[in-house]
């Protein structure tokens, strides 16, 4: 049984330091675990969660894999389980460089809008306990305290894209610490995100890619999502990473474990999404409440897994399977079907009597 701010050691240099699940009804948040590593006299801090006992499970963690004399602090996306302790870069005492991703910065400065936008796609569906501003300001509310940023804070759009080759596979991204900290872009969870592997260890850190067989917020990209879970797969097929870890489990997977752990994901998504559109072959024009209710039995019976599993993120996930699968909803009241749009319209057919028909 792990707790909150729980170390996994991976080797004397690397740190796992473990978060926990969201629980709304209890007035838990969840926390994302963080990775910290020493390369060289450089700390690399990769997230760094929310609340005081995981700040100060941080703090543990660098002196762990110490001695340093400089810092760095990735943040791989700005989802508020991942974020809330970005301040902690300026309080270490040593010259320090901390990057966000720029796509990511509004939600950063205004994460209620953001889970608005999320939450509005699912009004109407029994899993939203209220509208979707007040179940916002609840699940925001539990972030605390929220600094997502600080006097070292910058972008990583601020530096030179580069194009970075890791075996066969080419990724763009930025390279610190002469390499051996590589931050690829996916942007799949979200539209900022990206995953971040350190060569000298081999450790590929997933963040929250893996989550799940479909993205949930409303800014997933599927496709983004379903591309680097191939690719990075194919990087511990060729050796180039051996140990795999993310946002959301209590697992450091390795080399072949790590292959296994990733086709899965890639099968259940194309599994999901199979059963998603039988769904919608048998129902024509479906309801999102209906589709919401069988797709939550789909995911059961396949046995789908993801971080954070609750009714809110399953209705989500459903409405962006529905888009994934070409339906669009046919007004905007809450909860009006949703269908496929008419792929060819004739038009009104032309009479000879009208001005410029052509006799036959």
């Amino acid at each position: 049984m792990t707790a909150l701010g729980d170390l996994i050691e991976i080797d004397d240099r690397t740190v796992l330091v473990l978060g926990q699940e969201l629980d709304v009804e209890h007035d838990q948040p969840d926390v994302a675990n963080a990775l910290v590593h020493r390369v060289g006299d450089t700390l690399v801090m990769i997230d760094t969660g929310v609340t005081a006992a995981f700040r100060a499970a941080l703090r543990d963690a660098a002196d762990r894999v110490g001695p340093w004399s400089r810092a760095l602090v990735l943040t791989t996306h700005g989802h508020p389980d991942h974020v809330g302790n970005n301040d902690l870069a300026d309080e270490l005492g040593v010259p320090v460089e901390h990057y966000v991703p720029a796509l990511d910065l509004d939600q950063m400065r205004d994460p209620a809008s953001y889970w608005v936008r999320s939450f509005d796609r699912i009004t109407g569906l029994p899993p939203l306990p209220a509208p979707p501003a007040a179940t916002a300001g609840k699940v925001v509310s539990l972030f605390q305290p929220m600094r997502p940023f600080g006097a070292t804070t910058r972008t990583y759009e601020e530096r030179p894209l580069e194009r970075i080759r890791i075996g066969s596979l080419r990724f763009t991204g930025w390279t610190f610490a002469d390499g051996a900290v590589r931050v690829l872009r996916s942007q799949g969870h979200c539209a900022g995100h990206v995953i971040v592997y350190l060569g000298d260890c081999g450790v590929l850190h997933l963040s929250d890619e893996g989550n799940g067989a479909c993205g949930a917020m409303v800014d997933a990209d599927q496709l983004k999502i379903q591309t680097v879970l191939g690719a990075v797969c194919r990087l511990f097929e060729e050796g180039e990473a051996v140990l795999l870890t993310d946002g959301h489990t209590c697992a450091v997977r390795r080399s072949a474990e790590a292959v296994t752990h990733l086709d899965g994901l890639l099968d259940q998504a194309t599994a999901l999404q199979a059963a998603a559109l039988d769904l919608t072959r048998e129902y024509g024009r479906i309801r999102p409440s209906t589709f919401t209710t069988r797709y939550a039995e789909a995911i059961a019976d396949l046995r789908v897994e993801g971080a954070n599993p609750n009714p809110m993120f399953t209705a989500m996930m459903a409405v962006n399977e529905l888009r994934e699968l070409g339906l669009r909803p046919e007004s905007d009241d809450a909860d009006a079907p949703w269908s496929r749009p008419a792929l060819y319209d004739p038009g009104p057919a032309v009479t000879a009597t009208e001005p410029g028909a052509v006799q036959s």
